[in-house]
C-alpha cells in the first residue's frame, strides 16, 4: 500500500475511532475506507499477476490478548477471510496467538482494519449499558459476535463490487487463484487442522453489536482463526 494510500486510510480510520465522532460521521467516514481498501487489494493482485515478487504469500502472528480474547479473535477472522486471508488459532495463556497467512498487501489490510476495529469496538461497548437482568459478559460476547458478523459482511459486498468494477469474471479468477494459494500454504503448515465446533452464545447483545458494525469505519462506498519468519504483533 502506497505511502499515500496508508496515509488517507490511517487519517479515515482515525476519525471513526474518536469518540466524539457521530454515528453519521463514522458511518461517512467508513464508506471511504472501505472502498479504498478494497480497491487497492484488488489493484495489488492484479500488479502481482505481472510480477508476482511485489506480493508474496506470506504469514504473521497476532497476539490476542484477553478480557475477550476468543471474541477478538473471532473478529480478527471476520476481517481477514473477507480479504482473502485464513487464521489458524492457537490456545497463548489467556490469550491466544493467531496465525495469518495470505498475501502482504492483504495481511497488511487485514492488520490496519483490525486495529481500528478493535479500537471502535472497544468505543461501542463502552457506550452500550447492559439491560437489567443480563449476564454482563454474556451481553458483551454477542455484542462482538454481532458487531463481527456485520463487519464480515461489509467487507464481503466491498470486496465484491471492487472486483466487479475492475474487471468482472476475469478479476474474480485472479482473486480465487489467491484464495487457493493461500488455503495450499495453510495445509502445508499445518496439514492435520481440525475446524473448531459452532459457538454458542446465549447474550442479549446481537442486535447492539450488528448495529455497532453498520456503522464502524471500514477505512467504503458508503460514502465517501505456524509461526516461522513471521513478527509478533502485540494489540
Amino acid at each position: 500500500m502506497s505511502e499515500a494510500m496508508l496515509s488517507k486510510v490511517r487519517k479515515l480510520l482515525a476519525k471513526a475511532e474518536d469518540p466524539a465522532c457521530t454515528p453519521a460521521e463514522s458511518a461517512a467516514f467508513t464508506a471511504k475506507a472501505t472502498e479504498l481498501i478494497a480497491r487497492y487489494g484488488v489493484d495489488r493482485a492484479l500488479l502481482a499477476v505481472r510480477d508476482p515478487t511485489t506480493d508474496p504469500v506470506g504469514d504473521r502472528v497476532v497476539d490476542v490478548v484477553a478480557p475477550y480474547a476468543r471474541d477478538k479473535a473471532g473478529l480478527l477472522a471476520a476481517v481477514a477471510d473477507p480479504l482473502r486471508c485464513r487464521c489458524v488459532r492457537r490456545r497463548q495463556g489467556d490469550g491466544f496467538a493467531v496465525h495469518l497467512f495470505g498475501f502482504a498487501s492483504d495481511l497488511e489490510r487485514v492488520d490496519l482494519l483490525f486495529t481500528s476495529l478493535l479500537v471502535q469496538a472497544a468505543h461501542g461497548l463502552a457506550g452500550t449499558p447492559v439491560p437489567a437482568g443480563e449476564h454482563p459478559a454474556a451481553f458483551r460476547r454477542s455484542w462482538l459476535a454481532g458487531f463481527a458478523r456485520v463487519v464480515s459482511q461489509r467487507l464481503r459486498a466491498a470486496e465484491a463490487g471492487a472486483a466487479a468494477e475492475q474487471g468482472g469474471r476475469s478479476v474474480a479468477l485472479v482473486l480465487a487463484d489467491r484464495s487457493d494459494r493461500v488455503a495450499r500454504r495453510v495445509d502445508e503448515v499445518y496439514p492435520r487442522l481440525r475446524t473448531a465446533p459452532p459457538r454458542r452464545l446465549v447474550g442479549g447483545g446481537f442486535g447492539s453489536g450488528a448495529e455497532a458494525g453498520r456503522r464502524a469505519d471500514l477505512g467504503g462506498r458508503d460514502v465517501v482463526d505456524g509461526t516461522a519468519g513471521s513478527r509478533p504483533i502485540t494489540r
